[in-house]
């Protein structure tokens, strides 16, 4: 199976399946001489983990990381970084039943068509459980961004149809983890938790949007033309599983503006170029303006409910009903929101590194 890996010169393969032994990834590229160690892996993966609150699955998996490789006395040797997380709780046993049945919203049914032999356990390598992963791997992409100033962060925007107020960077930083749906607005995450609450008693599940924000990103990044940086960005949060919409600065509603509305007038601060608005969300041309990243994504409400759903028999091509058992996310956007900033940071670290604004020799000059 190709498209495992993503990235070029910070590069990242994930591997593994929802209900296999183990899932893990091997991160390339990242420079020797970053100081990091187990517990800077396991906080970010710590807060993808299911069974963490009432808005998660109750699956109990500790999540707990190993590092294989690419270290020495807590600092990055350049050499590929590998990381694995034993899979604890699998219970495959749920699926037996449906195995020749493709629920609805899965990939069940396109994995089928594409290689003709699946693992059926819980979705296998197009469960959410591959994201594990890549947390993993943005986890060290934002410990190198921060050497150089750069700081990713990001919420759940809506839930349910519940949208939160417009928060600041700051704010964002200080309020997200406060609550079980990762939202900055602290005034609305109690409705967003009885929305959940709500759908979940009916058997069903909700989305929502989550929104990431970039702070300390240099003016300057991106590859025309195809490799735009809102572009990549569009391909990585574009590539997490139950992501269905993206849209950068003003988005969809650059449509509905005039032009003098969505340009965003240049002016100076201090000794640089900036902007006195920011509709773009930081990037024009593909290239960063240096200004906030702004972006989002439409997640959609979990596909697996307790309800009864059509489907077909693979075996005879005769209509049945499908009930899913098991243990899911009433709503995936507060578990989704390490995953979408580990993308973002993910980019980011790629990008800086192809554009030249990190020395792979950095680190190293301001430690030795």
């Amino acid at each position: 199976m190709a498209g495992s890996s993503f990235g070029q010169i910070f590069r990242i393969t994930t591997w593994g399946e929802s209900h296999g032994r183990a899932v893990g990834v091997v991160v390339e590229g990242l420079p020797a001489g970053l100081s990091f160690s187990e517990a800077d892996i396991q906080k970010e993966l710590d807060r993808r983990r299911p069974g963490q609150s009432a808005v998660s699955t109750p699956r109990q998996e500790q999540d707990k990381v190993e590092i294989l490789s690419g270290i020495f006395k807590g600092r990055s040797t350049g050499t590929p970084v590998s990381m694995l997380v034993w899979n604890a709780d699998a219970k495959a046993s749920s699926y037996a039943a449906i195995k020749n049945t493709p629920r609805p919203g899965h990939a069940d049914f396109t994995y089928q068509a594409r290689y003709g032999f699946r693992d059926y356990r819980g979705g296998g390598r197009a469960s959410a459980r591959e994201t594990l992963g890549r947390v993993a791997g943005g986890a060290l992409a934002k410990l190198l961004l921060a050497n150089f100033g750069v700081k990713v962060v990001a919420q759940v925007l809506e839930l349910g149809g519940i949208r939160a107020k417009t928060s600041s960077f700051e704010e964002l930083l200080k309020n997200v983890e406060k609550t079980q749906v990762r939202t900055a607005d602290l005034g609305v995450a109690e409705k967003m938790l009885e929305a959940v609450a709500k759908a979940r008693a009916e058997g069903d599940s909700i989305g929502g949007i989550v929104e990431v924000w970039a702070r300390g990103v240099p003016a300057g990044l991106g590859e025309p033309v195809f490799d735009k940086l809102d572009a990549e960005l569009a391909k990585a949060l574009m590539s997490i599983p139950a992501v269905k919409g993206f849209e950068i600065g003003a988005g969809f509603e650059a449509a509905r503006l005039r032009g003098k509305e969505m340009n965003d007038p240049f002016c100076m601060k201090g000794n640089c170029v900036s902007c006195t608005q920011n509709r773009a969300g930081g990037v024009l041309g593909g290239i960063s303006t240096g200004l906030e990243l702004v972006c989002r994504v439409a997640v959609k409400p979990t596909p697996s409910i307790s309800s009864p759903q059509q489907s077909v028999d693979l075996r005879t091509g005769k209509a049945t009903q499908i009930e899913i058992k098991g243990r899911h996310d009433p709503t995936i956007p507060p578990r989704l929101v390490p995953v979408a900033e580990a993308m973002v940071a993910l980019v980011l670290a790629d990008h800086m590194l192809r554009s030249g604004f990190i020395n792979p020799r950095t680190l190293l000059n301001e430690k030795n």
